[in-house]
């Protein structure tokens, strides 16, 4: 029988106590419009560098294999201003934006894209946009106060963190939200 798969993805996690603090107070403002929305919870906000879905458990090894390879070195990240995908007409993701540090993280990715592909993994067709999720909109509920609301906290300061672990993370899915466990992380090599 084959075995389970696992729903995985590559990412940078976000740690700092003062910069959480701060995305919750973001979530609430954001909360105290009244939209529709769903929080992501402080201890799984992260910034995704490769969403691999359903993968098999045997190809966990290759990919931390690959993720060897990947060199960087520790640096900053900048999280600044709110924005939505896809658009603000119709927003389904609240985002903050990743000033600091955006061209590191493509690099990274750069590097890791085709090896993932190599392994079979097949191509992440939206490429990648540096930024964390906060928030997914459920409804139209109260749209113009979150689009009001997140015009105001466009240029928002939300602090600089150091990325110096990347990781590959397992994800299952739980009616009260997903539960995120790290399978392997990398440390920067230069």
């Amino acid at each position: 029988m084959p075995l389970e798969k696992i729903r995985c993805f590559i990412a940078f996690d976000i740690d700092d106590e003062t910069i959480l603090t701060r995305l919750g107070e973001t979530q609430e403002q954001l909360v105290r419009t009244g939209a529709d929305l769903k929080l992501v919870e402080t201890q799984n906000i992260h910034v995704t560098l490769r969403f691999l879905g359903e993968i098999a458990p045997q190809l966990v090894n290759s990919i931390q294999e690959e993720m060897k390879m990947v060199k960087f070195s520790s640096f900053d990240i900048e999280l600044r201003g709110l924005g939505v995908f896809p658009n603000l007409r119709h927003p389904n993701v609240v985002w903050v934006g990743i000033k600091k540090g955006a061209e590191e993280l493509k690099g990274i990715f750069a590097q890791l894209e085709p090896r993932l592909r190599a392994l079979g993994l097949r191509p992440d067709v939206r490429g990648f946009s540096p930024h964390i999720t906060i928030a997914r909109v459920k409804s139209g509920r109260n749209k113009t106060e979150l689009i009001a609301q997140i015009a105001q906290m466009e240029n928002l300061e939300l602090g600089v963190m150091k990325a110096d672990a990347l990781r590959l993370k397992k994800s299952i899915l739980t009616p009260r939200g997903p539960i995120y466990s790290t399978l392997y992380e990398v440390r920067p090599q230069i």
